[in-house]
């Protein structure tokens, strides 16, 4: 924001800025007032759980605003402040832009031909036969687990967490040694804000977080990715991280912030995703018995599970021009965020928003955004996530919810970090599950 009058004479708005406010889910009241009253709705970035005040943000909720601001690169820039809310050190801005995601048309255009050269169709068909073993393997082994405790199992633990993991980690070709590694960066990163996930070793020399995006918090990943290419080089593999370690056009930095996004989004996408849309099933017996009975169709019935519970919060971008946006005068350089659980239920879009509907069709969520920086992973996460309710509709008759789950405190990512159900086995072979 170019200073404190953009926000003068506002009424006393909900707060949709502070990470606590989703321990308990999306904030739909919230939400709701600001999509009726106050679309596009200053925001007071205050001080919280350690990090410092900010200049605060313009928070856009309806369905049609936020596609605008994702689809309108020119105005609504993604390289000036970059896309999270908190402002980054100035110092660290430079090397934040060499991202891909922080980056505007055309450079951004370049860097994601490149790596979506790495998504063969081949690539992909193998790795769903993949995908599927994992899957029903890591939900045989939780039903036997749950057998062991009373038939409850956590299924984030036994299953999500490792599930998106180690398909990343094959994806990227990582030596199931370092595996665990992709996830401890994942934490660091995206759970930051959660008390139980951030760490000491977060804390910078004044006491206050150290940015987890910063330079000095990310050389041990991209030490590990200059590594990893290395090795490619020498022994190249059927896996994305030996065709981007062959690319002559690629730069070592370009490289080690392609790592860092593929290893942060490529995983934080599904393992957030993943459950949200199981705790809805189990939440919603009459759906889930349609989708295993093939009443409903899956591909349908992702998508809603994604509208539904969107793995991403938030996005910001930073106004580069004066604009007007949903009749408010946003100055440039101020910071304009959009709320993808805002839209996702925004009843001009939307018919009964809150009824989950496995059929609804068209869904035009935005849980994969919208725009030239729409997720590139986005198909694959479909596919991992349609193979996962598949085999889950196979061997599980009934999802029921044996206590209530605990969830990340973020404003930037919807994830579950515990979702305990109470499982029971059977062997069902409709549902359209694919091939046995």
């Amino acid at each position: 924001m170019t200073g404190p009058a953009a926000g003068a004479g506002e009424p006393q708005l909900p707060d949709v800025f502070d990470p606590r406010g989703y321990v308990d889910g999306l904030p739909h009241t919230a939400y709701r007032f600001l999509r009726d009253r106050h679309p596009v709705a200053w925001q007071e970035e205050h001080e919280v759980l350690g990090w410092p005040a900010g200049p605060g943000f313009w928070a856009v909720t309806r369905h049609a605003d936020v596609v605008r601001v994702l689809k309108d690169a020119r105005t609504f820039s993604s390289c000036l402040g970059a896309t999270q809310i908190r402002d980054p050190d100035p110092a660290d801005l430079p090397f934040i832009r060499r991202m891909m995601l922080n980056q505007d048309p055309p450079d951004h255009g370049r860097l994601r031909r490149a790596v979506s050269r790495a998504f063969t169709r081949g690539r992909i068909d193998r790795f769903e036969a993949v995908v599927r073993q994992r899957a029903r393997g890591l939900l045989a082994a939780a039903v036997d687990t749950a057998r062991r405790e009373d038939g409850v199992c956590d299924l984030v633990g036994a299953v999500t967490d490792d599930f998106a993991l180690l398909n990343l980690a094959d994806l990227l070709g990582v030596p199931p040694g370092e595996r665990g590694l992709l996830l401890d960066w994942t934490r660091r990163v995206i759970g930051y804000q959660d008390p139980d996930e951030a760490t000491p070793a977060e804390t910078g020399p004044d006491g206050r977080p150290a940015d987890p995006r910063s330079p000095a918090m990310l050389q041990d990943m991209f030490a590990f990715a200059r590594e990893l290419a290395a090795h490619k080089r020498r022994h190249p593999g059927d896996d994305v991280m030996t065709t981007l370690a062959s690319d002559a056009e690629l730069a070592v930095p370009e490289l080690e912030m392609f790592f860092f996004l593929l290893t942060i989004a490529g995983n934080d996408t599904v393992r957030s995703a993943a459950p949200g849309g199981l705790l809805a099933l189990a939440r919603h017996p009459e759906a889930y018995r349609g989708l295993r009975t093939g009443a409903v169709g899956m591909p349908t019935a992702v998508e809603e599970l994604l509208r539904w519970h969107p793995p991403v919060l938030s996005f910001r971008r930073t106004a580069a021009y004066d604009t007007e946006l949903a009749g408010r005068s946003v100055r440039a350089g101020d910071k304009v965020v959009v709320f993808h659980g805002a839209a996702n239920y925004d009843e001009r879009v939307f018919a009964a928003p809150h009824r989950l509907d496995l059929t609804r069709s068209p869904n035009p969520h935005v849980s994969f955004g919208d725009g030239p920086h729409v997720c590139l992973g986005a198909h694959l996460a479909r596919l991992q996530l349609r193979v996962l309710y598949e085999e889950t509709c196979r061997l599980l008759p009934t999802l029921e919810v044996a206590a209530p789950p605990r969830r990340l405190v973020s404003n930037f990512i919807h994830g579950l970090k515990s979702l305990p159900l109470r499982l029971h086995r059977t062997l069902v072979r409709n549902c359209g599950a694919g091939p046995e």
